[in-house]
């Protein structure tokens, strides 16, 4: 009996590091789903801008809500050095009318926003398995270097 314990228990003992190894991440729509704070800073220039162009600094603070069904809206943005033409310093902060769009989610947790707004706004996205958090690259319009992160609030 002793030597198949000897045999048997380290075989026990790694069955729970073979499942943690095998499980794949695992998110779908449903793993986003409440109100988020977004905060970025990045830079910006003019639509069709000639190469050398200067780039402007750009930050914000914004609120998601995520919906769980791959609906998002975005009912407030405060905005430093509004895009262009005015890139003026200043801070506007506005309810973000028609500021709704989609979400994709892969199992991988990694996927994408789009606004329904007149630039098209779009993010890559990665996201926390459990949707406490989410990495947003913004991807268009094409004339921002855009990153920040969006954190869970209820």
């Amino acid at each position: 009996m002793r030597k198949s314990l000897k045999f048997i228990l380290p075989l026990i003992l790694a069955l729970p590091g073979w499942a943690t190894a095998d499980s794949p991440r695992k998110c779908g729509l449903e793993t986003l789903k409440g109100t988020y704070v977004f905060t970025a800073s990045g830079f910006q220039r003019p639509p069709a801008s000639a190469p050398g162009t200067p780039w402007f600094p750009k930050a914000i603070i914004e609120m998601l809500q995520f919906n769980g069904d791959g609906t998002v809206s975005s009912p407030e943005a405060i905005i430093a050095n509004p895009p262009f033409p005015t890139f003026d310093g200043g801070i506007v902060s506005t309810p973000a009318p028609g500021a709704n769009g989609s979400y994709s989610l892969g199992a991988d947790c990694s996927g994408s926003v789009q606004f329904f707004d007149a630039r098209n706004v779009s993010f890559y996205i990665r996201v926390t398995e459990r949707g406490d958090a989410i990495q947003m690259l913004q991807t268009n319009p094409a004339q921002n270097v855009f990153l920040g992160e969006a954190r869970r609030q209820e």
